[in-house]
């Protein structure tokens, strides 16, 4: 069956979630749930109906369910505010109240889906070996180690990037294809890369085992395969192992010690790093609840080691986040403690290149020294430029630090690092900032369309839309776009978005009260 809701298909035989063109990476515990949610659309499912369907009745706690309903909310663009797809009824349950088509061309929709994939432009190879890693099955039989698995991947993926003659796409468009049937060498196609690696990831009774496989996408030929098992108490020098096995099998002259010295400090308590890897889960879900339970782990991880400088700056990212998303109930208190967290983190370790961005972007944020916040951002690209973070948060710094063309650089090659990251629509609105700054109002509002594509209900984007319509003199469209500012957000002024947001263009702002928005 395949069912149809405003810009997105959800198709059960596939166990795909398409937006538009897009596949959107889904959880298949979390597809599960939808998929119940949909077919049970006529009525109030109440939580035990969810955990005997989901779970096969087994306990689960509230905890567990919140997630899962927040990750399906963010799979389908809602949010436990808007609620327009997946409403809560206290005491009571969860009903879809989304209106939604039912289409059963099952054979012609999957070939026209198809096609339309094969249209595409293929990404051309860098000049340098490329590869993604994709998320690593979980086999511990345990829904809640997932994040272990992802966590897993990610710390591959870090060590992979940091080899300056490799290109590694980055974790967000690597996990577009998590739970999904691909074609290797449609993947290769899709991100632009020549090697695949995949694997599986199983934690038991203290030990943990990987199994990995490396594939060249043009060929589909399997290049290399192993197995690695080592105690828990190993896991960093275990994923280490998995990396340079992958490096040699892709050029066989690297020298191992160049690992060695570019892996960051890692934490000496292992139970930190769990909440650590747990928080890095809730952080990508970038719901209010999602980042306040983020900086609650993350705060955790630094109470059991607070030596922990990547714990400390992903706390304050998400305090700044919380501001600049528009869910901090005090938006002084964030600031500061992104500001604390921030400082805290560059003492404990300033030599890691995610810390150095995730601190340059807050600084730019919420302190403003351009000089400064730039040498951080340039130097976090220099340690690792195969990070997709690195380049994103640098793009922030510049268009921040008044220079939009940088910017505009910077994004576009964060965008090459990971083509269909699922937080594309923090990028291009990144993008479109620079470009009002230069006055190309009609280019930003093609990349601000993008991120809405990408993001329907994406506040930060209409707001831009209203202003740069405005500036245009386009006055029907900047009111349409303030209207529909107002109807996501009714007690949006722009007094209040100064106070929460006070380093905004005055070139923005201009375009916000242009389009008719309440001071």
């Amino acid at each position: 069956m395949r069912y149809l809701f405003e810009e997105y298909a959800f198709d059960t035989d596939r166990r795909e979630l398409h937006r538009g063109p897009d596949v959107v990476s889904v959880a298949p515990q979390v597809f599960d749930l939808i998929d119940y949610l949909i077919r049970n659309r006529e009525r109030v499912v109440s939580k035990d109906d969810l955990v005997k369907a989901i779970w096969d009745g087994r306990s689960v706690s509230d905890a567990a369910l919140t997630t899962r309903l927040n990750a399906a909310r963010t799979a389908i663009g809602d949010s436990g505010e808007e609620q327009r797809f997946i409403k809560t009824l206290p005491r009571k349950g969860f009903r879809f109240v989304g209106a939604v088509r039912e289409a059963q061309e099952l054979a012609g929709a999957a070939i026209a889906d198809n096609q339309a994939e094969l249209q595409k432009p293929d990404l051309a190879f860098p000049d340098k070996p490329s590869i993604a890693v994709l998320p690593f099955e979980n086999m511990s039989g345990d829904p809640e180690q997932e994040y272990f698995a992802e966590g897993m991947v990610e710390e591959i993926i870090t060590a992979l990037s940091r080899f300056k003659s490799l290109f590694v796409i980055a974790r967000h468009s690597s996990f577009t294809f998590k739970a999904k049937a691909f074609d290797i060498k449609e993947v290769g196609r899709r991100l632009g890369v020549r090697y695949i690696l995949k694997g599986s990831v199983r934690k038991a009774s203290g030990k943990v085992r990987i199994t990995g496989q490396l594939i060249d996408a043009v060929t589909g030929a399997h290049l290399w395969a192993d197995r690695f098992e080592r105690d828990l108490t190993d896991v960093f020098a275990l994923q280490d192992e998995v990396s340079i096995a992958v490096v040699s099998a892709i050029q066989p002259k690297m020298l191992q010690t160049e690992i060695e010295v570019a892996t960051r400090r890692r934490p000496e308590n292992l139970t930190a790093y769990d909440f650590f890897l747990r928080s890095m889960q809730q952080y990508y879900l970038t719901t209010r609840e999602s980042l306040t339970e983020a900086i609650r782990l993350a705060h955790r991880a630094l109470e059991l080691d607070p030596r922990f400088g990547s714990a400390a700056a992903l706390a304050g990212d998400c305090h700044a986040s919380n501001v600049a998303l528009g869910y901090a109930n005090d938006p002084q208190f964030d600031c500061e403690e992104a500001v604390r967290l921030a400082r805290l983190a560059l003492c404990l370790d300033d030599g890691d290149p995610d810390t150095l961005s995730r601190i340059a972007v807050i600084s730019a944020g919420m302190v403003g020294d351009s000089e400064a916040d730039i040498e951080m951002a340039d130097r976090a690209v220099a340690l690792n430029p195969n990070s997709w973070r690195t380049w994103n948060n640098r793009g922030w710094v510049y268009v921040m630090a008044g220079l939009p063309e940088e910017a505009i650089r910077s994004f576009e090659r964060a965008i090459r690092m990971s083509p269909v990251d699922p937080l594309l629509h923090m990028t291009f609105l990144g993008i479109a900032h620079a470009l009002m700054g230069l006055h190309r109002f009609d280019e930003a509002i093609g990349a601000l369309k993008k991120a809405l594509r990408q993001n329907p209900s994406f506040m930060p984007a209409c707001r831009g839309l209203a202003s740069a319509f405005a500036h245009l003199g386009r006055d029907a469209e900047a009111h349409a776009a303030a209207t529909h500012v107002l109807e996501i957000d009714p007690a949006f002024t722009i007094s209040a978005h100064i106070a929460r947001v006070p380093r905004s263009s005055k070139l923005f702002i201009e375009g916000l009260r242009k389009a008719g928005l309440p001071e």
